[in-house]
């Protein structure tokens, strides 16, 4: 009989608590309750990504010496979600001292069993969807500690679980390398696309204010009573989420019927919308169509002066001058007076055609690229998840297959 979740494995098993130390941390104690309690630096669910574990100084708690000296962790544990995204696990690489909440598990070597194979197994649990039934995902998911330790793996030599480990380190890194090269393409393709919207042609290019080329300026607001489900009739009420990047927008999360429209304000078709608050403050994108937004989201309207096309095109190449540009106290904050007087260079009408023409050219060949490696992300990482669940499972010989991956 083999192991339910790993279809392919049908030899000798072991649960988890015989192999590994499986210990749960502390409830976060946010105030001393002894006078030899101390404040500690501690890590999360949050902290713990597939990529590594991210580490924050500002995040303390108060335990005792005692419960310290149990609870910190090491170079070489893996420390595994107990809830959020149950399973999710990396191997711990930093000094001592921290300790851990209790919504991680962490496991240690038992007489020498490898942590590396325990995060690749756990890796292909997490892939595999059994977490959904183990953890009951149809209500809180919770990776209790009786259910990891409890979880039944493999019980192959030490020797076998570090050349698999081995094995899955050095080709999955040439995985994760490939995506991450493809990525950098990307980004810097979009850079190369924004420096070239930023480009001032000639001497003839007027640096005009705002208030010169649009007609109104208008921020939207949010209007709980009235939103509604999206509905094709409806009129669509956007949020900075709904901003790609690349003057694109996303489907609308929420609409507002026609007859209540006029009580709030309108952004009409072909306009320019522009983040005004928050983290995306300076983000763009060409509306074309009527809809409306809430308060972070202000619709520029031009005038026939000048192709709104190209006007967009400029405040997207002026992302990080108009974020310097905006006001800042707690928060940045672009109002529409300020934003008024953000000058951006103007030719000719024929020549901001001509330029944007050009550009929405590239932005073609752009998206083509950016759609093509993201389908080239997901093949990646299908095959990881497969070569992965191969290596556990024995379906390939570890020592013959290095460089199948690629």
């Amino acid at each position: 009989m083999g192991i339910d979740w790993l279809g392919g494995y049908s030899g000798p098993r072991i649960a988890v608590k015989h192999s590994y130390d499986i210990l749960l941390g502390k409830m976060v104690q946010p105030a001393p309750v002894t006078d030899d309690d101390l404040e500690v630096e501690y890590l999360n669910s949050a902290s713990v990504q597939w990529n590594g574990i991210e580490v924050n100084p500002d995040k303390t708690m108060w335990a005792t010496p005692a419960e310290i000296r149990k609870l910190s962790v090491r170079s070489g544990d893996l420390l595994i979600c107990e809830g959020g995204d149950v399973g999710r696990s990396s191997i711990y690489e930093g000094t001592a001292g921290r300790i851990f909440q209790n919504s991680i598990h962490r496991a240690r070597s038992y007489q020498g069993n490898d942590v590396r194979y325990l995060k690749y197994l756990l890796t292909s649990l997490h892939g595999s969807g059994w977490l959904d039934i183990l953890c009951n995902k149809a209500t809180i998911a919770h990776f209790t500690v009786e259910k990891l330790g409890s979880l039944e793996i493999p019980h192959i030599s030490i020797q076998e679980q570090r050349r698999i480990s081995d094995f899955l380190d050095i080709e999955t890194a040439r995985i994760d390398q490939l995506v991450a090269l493809r990525n950098l393409q990307v980004t810097k393709l979009l850079a190369t696309l924004q420096g070239e919207a930023g480009r001032v042609a000639g001497p003839e290019w007027q640096k005009l204010p705002l208030r010169r080329v649009v007609d109104t300026v208008q921020t939207g607001t949010t209007p709980i009573e009235i939103l509604q489900p999206v509905d094709f009739g409806n009129i669509p009420w956007y949020t900075p989420a709904a901003l790609g990047g690349t003057l694109d927008l996303h489907d609308a999360e929420k609409s507002i019927r026609r007859e209540d429209i006029r009580t709030v304000p309108r952004f009409p078709a072909e306009s320019i919308l522009i983040v005004g608050i928050g983290e995306s403050l300076g983000k763009v994108a060409d509306l074309d169509h009527e809809a409306t937004g809430n308060q972070q989201l202000t619709a520029i309207k031009t005038c026939g002066s000048v192709d709104r096309r190209f006007v967009a095109w400029r405040l997207f190449a002026a992302y990080e001058e108009v974020r310097a540009w905006a006001q800042y106290s707690r928060v940045r904050i672009l109002n529409n007076d300020v934003l008024k007087s953000f000058a951006i260079p103007v030719p000719s009408l024929e020549c901001q055609i001509e330029v944007r023409k050009e550009l929405d050219h590239r932005l073609v060949h752009f998206a083509e690229f950016r759609e093509a490696a993201g389908r080239f992300s997901i093949l990646a990482s299908k095959r990881r998840q497969g070569l992965i669940t191969a290596a556990v499972t024995g379906q390939i010989d570890v020592t013959t297959a290095r460089g199948a991956a690629v």
